[in-house]
């Protein structure tokens, strides 16, 4: 027994002009290069509600966050130069007391 199968008629295909399909690798083209990637780009974005908490932060602290530059150039060098050393128990130390500090 057979049946025929009636569906709707398909859409004429399309046609695509070789001067804007250049950009487009062709099915079975050479593929002997690497395809390139798009460029990274770097970007930030906040949030309207990250940044209500940044100003919420600020206006609870009194001002906003400073750091130590004098440090932070101290501590990249020694990083550079290898000489940075690092303190385990220091490290223990510092998160025990932030958990006694976060359980009250």
């Amino acid at each position: 027994m057979t049946t025929k199968i009636d569906g709707p008629s398909l859409p004429p295909a399309r046609t695509v002009d070789a001067a804007q399909g250049a950009s487009v690798a062709r099915a079975g083209g050479d593929r002997s290069q690497p395809v390139s990637a798009a460029p990274p780009a770097d970007s930030l974005r906040l949030t309207g509600e990250a940044a209500g908490l940044q100003q919420a932060i600020e206006r609870e602290v009194g001002m906003p966050a400073s750091f130590n530059v004098e440090k932070i150039n101290a501590i990249r060098a020694s990083i550079a130069s290898g000489t940075y050393q690092v303190n385990p128990q220091e490290i223990a130390k510092r998160l025990a007391a932030l958990e006694r500090q976060l359980l009250g």
